[in-house]
């Protein structure tokens, strides 16, 4: 099977900045490469994330780390603004995501696994999957202009490929060194990979391009699954 994306809008929802490039970066180039529209919606400040070496204002370095990441990829940047931790599954945080799908209009949106390991992640997950729906339901916030019809919706792989079954793999071997660099972007996250309860993130996202890549039979690949429910699929 391969994939076409270039009549797309393809649009990830991450909890935090640099979760795009661990994840689905490589997808997005391809499908910028396509002639798509991408665009990166960060859903939390990543104000909680702090280094040994407390860092003054970081969740405007976080943003100004997002935005450069998201130049070299040639995505649009969106933010959610909540803090670290706090992000839930309410009406208020439903109405800000079902208002940015209804800004940028996504025909595919990326999500994070139901079951990741970061409560952040989970909580971005069951938002984006309401938002789908509701986005292009004209009875919800008549005031702005309802999608044509629901994105598809597909699920990321998690970090470390815990507990995640892939559906399908995305070849993401020419756009590899592309995650490094817009990885490289968030300066004060790499700055945490001697911290306790933190990890090499370079190390780790090398790692799992090359495994997923090695199940799929090139160098490097991304893990996907479609959210299979009624509508959130389509036929390629």
């Amino acid at each position: 099977m391969r994939l076409d994306f270039s009549s797309e809008r393809v649009l990830a929802v991450v909890a935090h900045p640099d979760d795009a490039e661990l994840l689905c970066a490589g997808t997005l180039a391809r499908a910028k490469r396509d002639g798509a529209a991408i665009a990166v919606c960060v859903m939390c400040k990543g104000d909680k994330g702090q280094p040994t070496k407390r860092i003054e204002n970081l969740a405007d370095i976080r943003r100004d780390e997002a935005a450069a990441a998201a130049k070299l990829l040639g995505a649009e940047l969106l933010t959610g603004e909540f803090p670290d931790g706090e992000l839930a599954d309410t009406t208020d945080s439903r109405q800000k995501v079902i208002a940015i799908y209804r800004q940028f209009r996504p025909t595919v949106v990326l999500a994070h696994a139901p079951t990741d390991y970061h409560p952040d992640h989970r909580a971005a997950s069951a938002l984006t999957e309401a938002a789908s729906w509701f986005c292009a339901s004209g009875g919800y916030l008549p005031q702005q202009a309802a999608l044509a019809s629901q994105p598809e919706l597909w699920f990321m792989d998690t970090i470390n490929m815990s507990g995640f079954e892939p559906g399908f793999f995305v070849d993401v071997t020419e756009f590899a060194e592309l995650k490094h660099q817009m990885l490289r972007c968030h300066k004060s996250q790499l700055a945490r990979w001697e911290d306790r309860d933190f990890s090499p993130l370079e190390e780790i996202m090398k790692a799992q391009y090359s495994a997923r890549g090695g199940q799929a039979g090139v160098s490097a690949a991304e893990a996907f699954r479609i959210h299979a429910a009624w509508k959130r699929a389509r036929a390629w």
